[in-house]
């Protein structure tokens, strides 16, 4: 199957399959931004100011292959506009988390940000008419409470809302709503494309962050090489992978896959920075997984607002052309 454009079902298919590559891409994507949090420890700088460098890095490294698509693409106000609402929302995603933990516990920060699959299903529901199933509804349930249950019960015990708290609620909603942008932004751009065009608009938002926090840019020598594992790892390789992922899958499902950061993350600690593996984040672990291969097996539904096709179809019509994904 051509990464081009998809197939078209004939009208007895209820349902168009996205290729295997994307979903491999959203599992590798996962990984990589998995490293987000070794990388941040490595670095030891303010949020937003770590935020900046890793979009920096990634736009730079990318801005040769972006220039040579550039006349390729079909420009529109609303396309303009969809770059811009997603680079303003990942980057306040990016740079509101990494302040939270400073006013709240990381496992508060982490838990209370892991709402956003919530808030993707309902948006997914009143914004493009999906019908997720109760199986999806139950899947997200398990991933959650796995969630939950590797950050422990630091979290749990915390339930007072203080401004970390309601911090970590709002990234929850940002990162929400970039998501579910994003399904309709990879509909107009390829991933590349689109990828870059967003990284530059959160580089921009994030310097006039840093400026807000009076934080300095200036930073030691020695951490460029976390800030380049973030840049190349964590952004390009994570990121791009999930965005191009999100032009065949959609952002209901990719949003709970994301759950499995935290398995990923604690297996990387455990292997790099040495924390041992706790029982509670075994069997936490364990909960998210099978929650995402629920909502993966059992997941999503929705019709198909084209007026060219029938049937059911809840994968992003896609309209640009080129050859990068």
């Amino acid at each position: 199957m051509s990464l081009l454009s998809p197939s078209i079902a004939p009208a007895s298919e209820h349902v168009a399959r996205p290729p295997w590559q994307a979903y491999a891409a959203m599992i590798f994507g996962l990984i990589c931004i998995a490293t987000s949090g070794i990388f941040v420890r490595w670095a030891g700088l303010p949020g937003p100011v770590a935020a900046f460098y890793r979009t920096l890095i990634a736009a730079s490294a990318l801005a040769i292959p972006f220039g040579l698509r550039a006349r390729q693409i079909q420009w529109s106000r609303r396309s303009l506009a969809i770059v811009a609402a997603a680079g303003v929302l990942f980057a306040c995603d990016m740079g509101l988390w990494n302040t939270a933990v400073q006013y709240t516990s990381v496992g508060n920060a982490v838990l209370l940000g892991n709402t956003a699959p919530i808030w993707v299903g309902l948006g997914a529901i009143l914004l493009y008419r999906e019908r997720l199933r109760r199986n999806f509804w139950l899947g997200l349930a398990l991933a959650l409470s796995g969630a939950a249950i590797i950050l422990g019960a630091d979290a749990l015990r915390s339930p007072s809302l203080n401004l970390g708290n309601l911090l970590s609620l709002l990234v929850s909603l940002f990162y929400a709503a970039y998501m579910l942008i994003t399904q309709r932004g990879r509909a107009r751009f390829d991933a590349l494309s689109y990828f870059w065009l967003t990284t530059v608009v959160s580089l921009i938002t994030l310097f006039f962050m840093t400026r807000l926090f009076q934080q300095s840019l200036v930073v030691p020598a020695a951490t460029f090489p976390f800030l380049l594992g973030m840049g190349l790892v964590t952004h390009i390789g994570g990121w791009l992978s999930v965005n191009y992922a999100q032009g065949h899958l959609p952002a209901s499902l990719v949003s709970p896959t994301m759950l499995g950061q935290p398995v990923v993350a604690a297996l990387l600690a455990f292997v790099l920075l040495g924390e041992a593996l706790t029982l509670l984040q075994v069997v936490g672990g364990a909960v998210v997984l099978l929650g995402i291969s629920w909502c993966i097996g059992h997941g999503v539904t929705c019709k198909h607002t084209s007026s060219s096709s029938s049937g059911v179809c809840c994968w992003p019509e896609r309209r640009f052309s080129g050859t990068m994904w």
